[in-house]
């Protein structure tokens, strides 16, 4: 039996540039699937692609209305490739409506010079020494990650004292385990709750609009990860007038920056 993930992002190419896939039960969230699930999907339309080339660098996912429990269809339309990079025009239709609407970036990578300037959360404990957060009354497609957070980081602490920030930081892994790759590592970037929820500590109605994903690894560091544990930590900057954002990075256990990630998150008040 494929793994979950796999389950829920499988695709059936149809006629040039279209492939066929459904919602899957196990991502399902407050409204329709996990954001980070049609993500996944949408990339891996590219990704089996026959005119890819390169690996992601980027990725763009709008949210253009709910989703509906389905079968769905994603066009993935290359739209020019030059030397280094390739660009793609990605939708995702149920019948004659738009669902969601995105862009994905490919590129050839070279070896050159490599720093990185952000370091990663200091003073995490091992994973192993976490508990795994309770997934009671919570979404069905939080039972497909293993999270740890940090002590006194845990979500859902619902006592509506309002917190001075919305930091939170964690480790997480695919449930079962599962190795990593960037369908994994795309839907990982959209697994941070609302950061309203974290700073106001009280639910809310919410929804993303918009998530963009960058890719800072190669298929190689991925694949040396493994099954292990990343470690995430996401933020927002600004709550106002009934949107915030929310930033997030997720690092290799060895220090190695993956990914980071940025949305503009709906709220009602």
């Amino acid at each position: 039996m494929p793994h979950v993930l796999d389950q829920a992002i499988a695709l059936t190419p149809l006629e040039t540039n279209r492939f066929a896939g459904a919602t899957h039960p196990a991502w399902a969230n407050m409204v329709g699937p996990f954001g980070g699930i049609t993500g996944a999907a949408l990339l891996n339309a590219v990704l089996q692609h026959p005119a890819r080339a390169g690996e992601p660098i980027a990725l763009t996912v709008n949210f253009a209305g709910p989703i509906a429990d389905g079968a769905f269809e994603i066009e993935a339309l290359p739209l020019r490739s030059n030397r280094s990079t390739q660009h793609w025009n990605l939708l995702l239709r149920q019948g004659e409506q738009v669902c969601a609407s995105g862009s994905a970036v490919f590129a050839q990578r070279r070896e050159t010079w490599s720093a990185h300037e952000v370091q990663p959360p200091q003073g995490m404990p091992a994973a192993a020494t976490l508990q795994r957060l309770s997934r009671h009354g919570a979404p069905a497609w939080t039972n497909c990650y293993d999270m740890r957070f940090a002590p006194g980081e845990e979500p859902f602490r619902f006592d509506g004292q309002e917190q001075p920030h919305s930091l939170s930081r964690l480790w997480i892994r695919d449930e079962p385990p599962r190795p990593l790759d960037f369908a994994a590592l795309a839907a990982i970037c959209d697994a941070f709750f609302p950061r309203i929820f974290i700073r106001r500590r009280k639910p809310a109605p919410i929804g993303t609009v918009t998530l963009t994903t960058f890719f800072h690894a190669d298929a190689a560091l991925l694949a040396a990860q493994g099954e292990r544990h990343l470690l995430g930590t996401a933020r927002a900057l600004n709550f106002r007038h009934g949107y915030f954002d929310q930033s997030a990075e997720v690092w290799g256990d060895d220090g190695q920056l993956l990914a980071s990630t940025h949305q503009m998150v709906y709220f009602r008040d």
